[in-house]
């Protein structure tokens, strides 16, 4: 009797198994295709083009020269962006980009910059001396660039003060210009820099470090501190005022780093997270119109929030072949005004400017895509706060504050419109789960199906008095066929 239950336990318990794995199977695959979709798409390298005709900045003797490294494979867009906006914005400064080589490189969500300078040239246009800072964002991993901007920072930017924004701690690190030293850097990432770097000193809740001739700061806008402390070291605290003024900074903490709190995963960011890479990311793109002086934080504003939750894709789109900012960075889009079409969700018109005079071309193309029109930044003010109201209500608040810790964004005004849950990647993956049980039904269905017809097709075939078919008796001897 207890062995009959034993089996019958059993098999309740290997039914709900293969439920289980039906529920989650479809879901599971789903997941892996977005994830890594979403994951090559981040720094896709830009189309094979020549590069634009487009010569450097000039270059002033007298004032002190920044380097905004970015790697061949590319780097994060706001690391980029944000301090070189907010160093260029002063005018006290020679604010370069550069790179081992001068090609179009990918910044983080498809956005295509062309270097100011290569390193070759940088060391010429100033004599052979190093930069008096360089910045260093996060890029992404891979081997060739690495090595060449490791041994760069090691040879050359050693020599003046260094900046590593985010996770450019990795490469700062590993050129051993933070061995015993303290520093800071993301705090999603810290607990792996730990590993790889125990010889420095790493501490959470800071939003930046001043040692000497390096300064660390936390993540992503936790770098307009850290640009601030440069130009307050190099031009003073009036012009590092006056700078976070001009951007919208209201968070400027003069000499000294403001509070931040030590940042972890929550069960519920977790969720949020999970759900937008596996069940939204690959079926949301938002086209971002470059248009002709637009500010480079501006830009930041709104590549950077989609693709660091991973909640969307974003394509730059332009109508002319280059794009210059305004501080005279060159970027090339990835598609043309003209050929939009409803492959993308909505039409994004980052810049103050834009939003002041719109172009008529870009809300046809907008009407002819039969898309939403957005200019985020019709009023002053910091350019991440309308990006983050507006993401909070066309996706959901969660996904908008989540995005604001991972910005490491003190506050934002996220408004109250707007989902309380992101539902639509979780019904998705409500949907996904219910396609993966009525599969499994439908096998069960059809196996029992087949079966009962192969039991009954071997039951015709029997005669009545139990002797097989095919013309022999039980005994093997042949039967007299009528």
């Amino acid at each position: 009797m207890r062995k009959k239950q034993g089996a019958r336990v059993l098999r309740i318990l290997g039914r709900g198994l293969v439920v289980l794995v039906a529920l989650f199977l479809v879901p599971g695959v789903e997941f892996l295709i977005s994830s890594r979709g979403f994951a090559s798409y981040r720094y896709a390298p830009p189309p094979a083009r020549q590069l634009p005709a487009v010569a450097p900045p000039a270059h002033a003797p007298g004032k002190p020269t920044v380097a905004v490294v970015v790697g061949n494979a590319g780097s994060n867009v706001a690391d980029t962006l944000v301090p070189y906006d907010v160093l260029a914005s002063t005018g006290r400064f020679n604010v370069y980009t550069v790179a081992p080589e001068r090609r179009p490189v990918p910044l983080l969500g498809g956005l295509d910059l062309v270097p100011d300078l290569d390193f070759a040239q940088l060391s010429t246009r100033l004599g052979g001396r190093a930069p008096d800072v360089t910045v260093v964002p996060e890029m992404p991993s891979d081997e060739d660039s690495d090595r060449r901007v490791i041994g760069w920072l090691r040879s050359t930017a050693s020599r003046g003060l260094v900046l590593s924004v985010c996770t450019g701690a990795r490469l700062a690190a590993d050129a051993g210009l933070l061995d015993g030293r303290e520093a800071t850097t993301h705090w999603y990432r810290l607990s792996g820099l730990q590993d790889a770097h125990p010889a420095v000193h790493w501490r959470r809740g800071v939003r930046y470090i001043d040692d000497g001739n390096v300064i660390t700061t936390g993540g992503l806008l936790s770098s307009v501190d850290g640009t601030l402390r440069v130009i307050e070291r190099l031009a003073g605290t009036d012009t590092a005022a006056a700078a976070a003024r001009t951007v919208g900074w209201r968070h400027y903490s003069p000499g000294a780093p403001a509070r931040m709190p030590e940042s972890r995963l929550s069960p519920s960011n977790a969720i949020v997270h999970l759900l937008n890479l596996g069940f939204r990311s690959n079926n949301s793109t938002l086209g971002v119109v470059l248009t002709g002086g637009v500010g480079e934080l501006e830009l930041a504003s709104i590549f950077s929030p989609y693709a660091e939750v991973k909640a969307a894709r974003t394509v730059a789109i332009a109508s002319t072949a280059t794009v210059r900012s305004r501080h005279g960075l060159t970027f090339v889009p990835r598609r043309r005004l003209a050929d939009v079409g409803d492959d993308v969700d909505r039409l994004m018109v980052p810049g103050t400017t834009a939003a002041a005079s719109p172009d008529p071309a870009i809300a046809a193309a907008a009407r002819r895509a039969g898309v939403p029109l957005e200019y985020p930044h019709r009023r002053p003010g910091f350019a991440f706060d309308p990006v983050l109201s507006s993401m909070a209500r066309t996706f959901d608040r969660p996904t908008a504050r989540w995005t604001r810790k991972i910005l490491e964004y003190p506050a934002a005004d996220l408004g109250t419109s707007g989902s309380s849950w992101p539902w639509t990647p979780t019904l998705r993956l409500v949907l996904f789960g219910l396609v993966g049980v009525v599969a499994l039904a439908i096998v069960r269905i059809t196996a029992r199906l087949i079966m009962t017809g192969s039991l009954r097709s071997r039951s015709a075939d029997r005669p009545a008095d139990g002797t097989p078919s095919g013309g022999r008796d039980s005994l093997g001897e042949d039967k007299e066929m009528p």
